[in-house]
């Protein structure tokens, strides 16, 4: 599947979200128990039957931005990511484009990133503890990564993104109910994701489906683009695309 054609598939067919637990990376606090109801009914023998409890609506996914298309290409034109399954994050929409190792693309959702606005992670975050960890520190980082499953905080396996600066994918926890972060990744709009300390809340689903077993294998690459730096500066090789002939995936 060619990136265009696969963008297309993937901004008719949006991903359905779900809330649940995931364990606390090094940015983030303990998780609590999955917060969806569960409900029976008695059935005629005196049964307990399922009730079905509706999934949340899809959540209309923003159509990739130059930066983003520009990167995608020149991923593709150059193999950039060797024979690995890579991602791309754009950080000024909030979403998340997960391929296969050929450029095959397996999915487009919202995510939650850090609340702070900034390409860099301050000097020595990685060692503080949150509560010494400011606003403007927490800060979701642009550039290339080589993200590999590893452990964090609490024994919960996590996709290392950063690992000296405490950077990781991981499914949206629920630690505080008052920041509500799968309203947010619900929401219409990339207004309200900015909630974390650094890392990327992906939707439970996706990442346990989809995300994780391409991932916890061998690994892969993370491309995040920036917020404020010009896509250039972050990703100076994006200019060679034009030069790489053909950018279709094999």
């Amino acid at each position: 599947m060619s990136i265009v054609a696969g963008l297309a598939f993937a901004l008719v067919m949006p991903q359905a979200l779900f809330a649940a637990t995931a364990g606390p990376p090094a940015r983030e606090r303990k998780g609590s128990a999955d917060p969806r109801p569960k409900r029976v009914k008695k059935g005629k023998a005196g049964k307990a039957t399922p009730v079905l409890i509706p999934a949340a609506a899809p959540v209309p996914l923003p159509a990739p931005s130059e930066a983003t298309a520009r990167l995608l290409t020149w991923v593709a034109a150059a193999h950039d990511n060797g024979r690995l399954p890579y991602i791309v994050i754009d950080k000024q929409s909030a979403s998340l484009f997960l391929f296969g190792a050929k450029g095959d693309l397996i999915g487009q959702v919202p995510v939650l990133l850090g609340v702070g606005v900034g390409d860099d992670s301050s000097p020595g975050v990685g060692a503080k503890s949150l509560a010494e960890i400011g606003p403007a520190e927490r800060t979701t980082p642009a550039g290339r990564f080589v993200a590999r499953f590893g452990r964090a905080f609490g024994g919960q396996r996590v996709l290392w993104v950063d690992y000296a600066n405490s950077v990781a994918i991981h499914a949206v926890i629920t630690t505080n109910k008052k920041e509500q972060r799968v309203q947010r990744l619900l929401s219409p709009t990339p207004d309200d994701n900015r909630i974390t300390f650094g890392c990327v809340n992906v939707g439970t689903s996706f990442y346990s489906k989809k995300l994780r077993p391409l991932f916890q294998r061998k690994g892969g690459i993370v491309y995040i683009l920036p917020d404020t730096r010009p896509l250039d500066d972050v990703f100076p090789r994006v200019r060679l695309a034009p030069y790489l002939g053909d950018a279709a995936p094999n």
